[in-house]
């Protein structure tokens, strides 16, 4: 159980604001890490701050004793309080198959409590919604200094529908990528009315890496060999059963993957059966990321063409993380991170859906030790302006900008 104070929200005399989100907290996905580093950076930046997230009948248990803040890599001062709206959840209770209206229920009901919590208690705060759904019920309720932040624009009427309703409603939208501000341009919203903010790190989980022999050692890997690291989620359209496969055309190097739901950590643990170079070591705690960073040679984003999710709206934590570790990439050369890299500077990119290709842009980045040099020294000159600091920042003179709710 986290020490986390929960609270109905600060008597500080700063401006409040709240970040909700449909997120269990704590959790194995990064959506818990990303509202916690956002929220986090608010309260650093003057305002009294509030995460309301859902409450989850089931939840990643914390280390015993753990502080959540702590956890999730905050550097220490003030931090945001929590709040759990109640929502109706027994999605587990079903089959996967039989999810997706026991999914609906809980996002739609989460939406509901949550907009009214907002209004019951925080009703002078500026609020950021992840979800368009609180958004819309933000929206009927007469609430304006709010901010709508969209990490996919659904394709079903009735929620883009739902999701105009809520953008027309706000101070502004901000959109994740480019991909997502496209789409919601498409969809009618006014391309002023729209910020594009991808996903951001925060430096000070990575001041104090250890070297890379100490990490090996702590990892048990050989200091000789060839280390390719994948960290982070493990469903299917991130394509990492393409790093399984690649590894088999690439024998001598050493494949590391660290993440991913429990389930997920065993469907890809079958398909490398038999692979004594693929090492699987499933879901690890924040705190630990760095370490597999430090240990690598190379990290690897090898997200699918399909869906939209992942080949135009996605902002992986993961290459803002590899920017602070100073971890040369191979990625997958797709819209959605063709904004984030650029072929031979940043990265190298390579044909996505294809491990003999993703294996050849991996044998070529190792070989290439000048190309390596030069593209970790620009990752670190570029980290410090991916901060969740220099974000909010941004995102506050825009709000500013906008309605002047924002502090001066």
């Amino acid at each position: 159980m986290s020490r986390v104070q929960e609270s109905s929200g600060s008597v500080s005399g700063d401006p409040q604001f709240v970040l909700v989100a449909n997120t269990r907290l704590p959790s194995q996905r990064a959506m818990a890490l990303q509202v916690v580093q956002s929220c986090a950076a608010f309260q650093r930046a003057g305002w009294a701050s509030t995460l309301l997230v859902a409450d989850r009948r089931r939840v990643v248990p914390l280390p015993g004793g753990a502080d959540l803040f702590d956890y999730y890599g905050v550097p220490a001062g003030a931090r945001p309080s929590i709040q759990r709206a109640p929502c109706v959840d027994f999605i587990e209770r079903v089959p996967v198959p039989l999810q997706y209206v026991p999914s609906r229920l809980q996002e739609l009901s989460f939406a509901r409590n949550a907009a009214r919590i907002v209004m019951q208690r925080h009703a002078s705060a500026l609020v950021l919604a992840r979800e368009l759904e609180v958004g819309r019920w933000l929206a009927r309720a007469g609430k304006r200094d709010f901010l709508l932040e969209i990490h996919r624009v659904p394709g079903g009427k009735l929620r883009q529908r739902w999701l105009r309703e809520a953008a027309r409603a706000s101070l502004g939208t901000i959109a994740i990528s480019g991909g997502v501000r496209e789409d919601l341009v498409a969809l009618g919203l006014a391309e002023a009315d729209i910020l594009v903010e991808h996903d951001a790190l925060e430096p000070r989980r990575f001041e104090n890496m250890p070297t890379r022999q100490a990490a090996r050692a702590t990892l048990g890997l050989a200091e000789k060999d060839p280390v390719i690291v994948y960290t982070g989620g493990l469903l299917a359209w991130k394509g990492v059963e393409l790093l399984v496969d690649a590894a088999r055309e690439l024998p001598t190097m050493r494949f590391v993957i660290a993440g991913g739901m429990d389930a997920d950590v065993a469907r890809l643990r079958e398909r490398a059966q038999g692979q004594a170079n693929v090492r699987i070591d499933g879901f690890q705690a924040p705190e630990r990321v760095p370490l597999y960073l430090a240990a690598a040679d190379i990290g690897v984003v090898p997200n699918r063409s399909q869906p939209a999710i992942s080949s135009r709206y996605t902002s992986p934590l993961k290459v803002f993380e590899s920017f602070a570790a100073g971890l040369p990439l191979v990625a997958s050369d797709l819209p959605s991170l063709r904004e984030l890299l650029v072929d031979g500077v940043d990265a190298v990119l390579i044909k996505p859906d294809d491990a003999p290709a993703l294996a050849r842009g991996i044998a070529r980045l190792f070989a290439n030790a000048p190309l390596r040099a030069a593209i970790r020294e620009r990752s670190l000159a570029r980290a410090e302006n991916c901060s969740w600091d220099a974000r909010t920042a941004r995102v506050l003179a825009w709000a500013r900008s906008r309605r002047g709710v924002a502090r001066a």
